[in-house]
C-alpha cells in the first residue's frame, strides 16, 4: 500500500480520472479568459455571469486537486494476494443479521466509480470501514446513518478480477 490513504483503483478507473483531470488542467486558459472577458463587463456585483464562470472555476480546482490526490495515492490492480480478509480491492459477499439475502460489492473508493457490473462500496465508509480487516465468518457492528447499529457478517472475500 501507497500509504494509509491509498487507493485501490483498476486501471481503466485510472485512466479514466487521469484523462478527466488532463481535460480539467486543459480547461483552465480557457475559464481564465472567460473570468477575464466577465469581468471586463463592468460591475462585478451585479454581473451574474462573471460569479457563475468564477463559481465554475472554483469548483473544477477543487476536482484538480481531488484527482490529483486520487491520483498520487492509487494503487492500480494490486491484487490483494488471497482471499478471505476483507480489504480494498476485494469483492465481499456479506449478510446481515435481518436479512435472508446476501449482498455483494466491492470495496474500493466510490471516487474511482463507474465499476457498472458492481456496486461500489468505500473503505471510508461505516460498512466498509467496520468490515476492514474482517476474515470470512467475522461478525461486525457498523453505525447506521439515521441512528442504531447493525451486524453484518463477512461470508466471502475474493480478489476483484474486473
Amino acid at each position: 500500500m501507497n500509504g494509509p490513504h491509498a487507493t485501490w483503483l483498476t486501471r481503466e478507473a485510472f485512466d479514466r480520472l487521469k484523462r478527466e483531470l488532463n481535460r480539467l488542467i486543459a480547461n483552465r486558459p480557457t475559464i481564465a479568459a472567460e473570468i477575464s472577458a466577465r469581468r471586463e463587463e463592468g460591475d462585478l456585483r451585479e454581473n451574474d455571469a462573471y460569479r457563475a464562470i468564477r463559481e465554475e472555476q472554483v469548483k473544477e480546482e477543487g476536482r484538480i486537486r481531488q484527482l490529483q490526490q486520487l491520483l498520487r495515492d492509487a494503487r492500480i490492480e494490486e491484487r490483494p494476494r488471497g482471499g478471505g480478509v476483507a480489504e480494498p480491492g476485494m469483492v465481499l459477499t456479506v449478510a446481515y443479521e435481518d436479512a435472508a439475502e446476501t449482498e455483494t460489492f466491492l470495496l474500493a473508493t466510490r471516487a474511482a466509480g463507474a465499476h457498472e457490473e458492481i456496486e461500489v462500496y468505500s473503505p471510508e465508509s461505516p460498512l466498509g470501514h467496520a468490515l476492514l480487516g474482517a476474515r470470512e465468518g467475522d461478525t461486525r457492528v457498523y453505525e447506521l446513518p439515521r441512528g442504531g447499529t447493525m451486524r453484518v457478517t463477512l461470508v466471502k472475500a475474493e480478489p476483484y478480477r474486473g
